[in-house]
């Protein structure tokens, strides 16, 4: 008997899980506006007046003085640049 309750139980709520989406599916889609009818209506326009309103105010600045981040230290580099190129010239040439 709970067995059969549990089936019937089981295959109403199968069918009442597919009947929600078919349902959902069976609406139709909200009809788009001609052209003509929304060039009719009056579009809406905000404006704003601030002629009464006066703003009185003055820039404010630090009071303090600049403070200077450390200074990082400078190094020599460390490419060496070779004053001349003798012995590859050489032997660039004696190669062709």
């Amino acid at each position: 008997m709970k067995r059969t309750k549990m089936i019937a139980s089981l295959a109403v709520a199968g069918a009442v899980a597919l009947a929600f989406p078919l349902a959902a599916l069976a609406q139709g889609k909200p009809k788009a506006k001609p052209a003509a009818a929304r060039a009719e209506e009056p579009k809406k326009v905000k404006s704003y007046d601030f002629t009464g309103d006066e703003i009185d105010g003055e820039l404010v600045k630090p009071d303090g003085d600049f403070l200077d981040t450390r200074k990082f230290a400078s190094h020599t580099s460390l490419i060496r640049l070779r004053k001349d190129f003798i012995k590859e010239i050489v032997k660039s040439a004696e190669d062709i």
